[in-house]
């Protein structure tokens, strides 16, 4: 069984991505519970949406700006991104 990894985003709207995994899951997050209410300064930006939608896909992760904002690919798989504690 191969590893787990995300294949293709696509934004619906504001911060909700619907993701598709490489066993064919699709998954619609939303990200702004994390973004709005972890309070760390490097997140800032993505309050933004033009800056949240600057993600990209390397490796099977959904990566912004060179792993400034990344989740475990099984998070998103769940739906279950949280903020650090």
């Amino acid at each position: 069984m191969s590893e787990l990894s995300v294949v293709d985003v696509k934004h619906l709207t504001g911060h909700i991505l619907e993701i598709v995994f490489s066993d064919g899951h699709k998954e619609t997050v939303d990200f702004a519970p994390f973004i709005f209410s972890v309070g760390h300064p490097d997140y800032e930006p993505y309050k933004n949406i033009e800056t949240f939608l600057k993600f990209k896909i390397e490796d099977g992760n959904l990566n912004w700006d060179d792993y400034t904002m990344i989740f475990p690919v099984a998070d998103l798989y769940s739906n279950r991104i949280i903020k650090n504690r």
